[in-house]
């Protein structure tokens, strides 16, 4: 087992105060991080990745749907645009590889109730040492974070886009980061089931190689180095059909795994999809897992839309596909998920920009022009971040009344 996971858990053993608020994903509100926006200038040598389409970040070319509200951020922390809000300002956006914004982030999270992330890393980009040391400084930044807000942060592997040959790059990366960013005790990652917890997420979809001997590699490679391991599957794994390849092998892997968590993002669209999965799909799936000793993780998420995204990859995209009707939606998942007796969520995502599913702070009052970006005027820009402090109280039973809060307070 590595330095960092000896130390970690040799902490856990003498510290049992710290044990006790990180040995379980149980009652938590975790949210995905991307942490992928980079802007010119910002020692990353990519550009306006993720924001921009074919190196251009202006009106008629973006990749995000969505715009960030940086009003609290520091004038070294802001980068202009060549868009424009309504009355001529400039428009301004962040970069990921800035700590203080990262801390900032960290920091609405701790004030609204949400306990912490599962940071992504993405495989493809581990594989060129440039874009890996960029993910290397996004990681450092979170988990000095993660440490000052008190907040819990669980490494995510997304594995889209990698080819066989790649596969074994990944535990080079590991090896990496045991030896560099990740070395040393860290109080502030997630234990689970008494080990701590990795995320693989890709498996099983069918709209990639399956790659499943690979990935069965993977999953014993991470068993043996001494992790709990979560992997991130189709919404339909368990019936091995619709967005997940119909190949029994899949159930075999999934049965090696310590947690399951089914991608729902875009799979249904309103309230009433989502109070119908609670016996469709969530209790089924919940009685499979817990047969073969398997905690579930499910999948919320605010709303979805990638007109501008799918405009960059030549496709054709509605706008607001997946409309968020003022929290309602995702209200009405938080709820679907404790009627099929769970009590923790993986919201999708904290600064998901690119689709559309981001609840960080956004503005109401976006750039307009050629580009369209989401809004839902009379909203807060922080209604999204109180909504999941809300969704927190009631999957701990700490709130019993059910409908959704009309009037949201403040900060908790």
């Amino acid at each position: 087992m590595a330095g960092f996971f000896v130390m970690l858990c040799g902490l856990l053993g003498t510290c049992g105060a710290l044990a006790a608020p990180l040995d379980s994903l149980s009652g938590l509100v975790m949210c995905g991080y991307q942490g992928w926006f980079r802007c010119e200038g910002d020692g990353s040598g990519a550009g306006w990745h993720h924001y921009a389409v074919n190196g251009r970040f202006e009106p008629g070319h973006s990749h995000i749907e969505m715009w960030p509200e940086v009003s609290e951020l520091t004038p070294e922390e802001r980068q202009a645009t060549a868009f424009r809000h309504a009355d001529g300002r400039v428009a301004e956006v962040f970069s990921s590889m800035n700590g203080r914004t990262l801390r900032r982030h960290f920091q609405w999270m701790r004030e609204y109730g949400i306990d912490g992330v599962f940071l992504q890393r993405f495989a493809t980009a581990t594989l060129d040492p440039k874009t890996r040391a960029a993910q290397d400084t996004v990681l450092a930044h979170c988990r000095g974070a993660a440490e000052a807000e008190g907040r819990r942060w669980v490494l995510m592997y997304d594995l889209s886009g990698l080819k066989v040959d790649d596969y074994p790059s990944l535990r080079r990366d590991w090896l990496h980061l045991q030896a560099g960013p990740m070395r040393g005790a860290d109080k502030r990652y997630l234990i689970h089931r008494g080990k701590p917890l990795v995320a693989l997420w890709g498996l099983g979809f069918s709209d990639r190689p399956a790659n499943l001997e690979e990935w069965g590699g993977l999953i014993r490679f991470f068993k043996a180095q001494g992790c709990s391991l979560m992997l991130g599957v189709p919404c339909y794994w368990r019936s091995l059909d619709r967005d997940a390849i119909p190949d029994k092998r899949l159930l075999d892997l999934i049965m090696m795994a310590d947690v399951v968590s089914p991608w729902s993002v875009g799979r249904f669209g309103t309230p009433e999809d989502a109070e119908k999965r609670v016996e469709a799909v969530l209790k089924p799936d919940i009685e499979w897992c817990r047969a073969r000793g398997i905690d579930y993780l499910p999948v919320v998420f605010p709303g979805f839309s990638w007109s501008n995204l799918s405009t960059s990859r030549g496709k054709v995209a509605p706008f607001d596909a997946i409309p968020r009707r003022g929290g309602r939606f995702l209200w009405s998942q938080a709820r679907a998920v404790r009627s099929a007796g769970l009590d923790a969520v993986y919201v999708a995502m904290f600064d998901e920009m690119d689709e559309g599913t981001a609840i960080f702070k956004t503005t109401q009052d976006p750039p307009v022009g050629v580009s369209r970006f989401l809004a839902e005027p009379g909203l807060p820009s922080d209604h999204y971040l109180r909504l999941c402090g809300r969704i927190g109280s009631l999957l701990r039973g700490e709130r019993a009344d059910e409908s959704f809060p009309l009037s949201l307070p403040g900060k908790p």
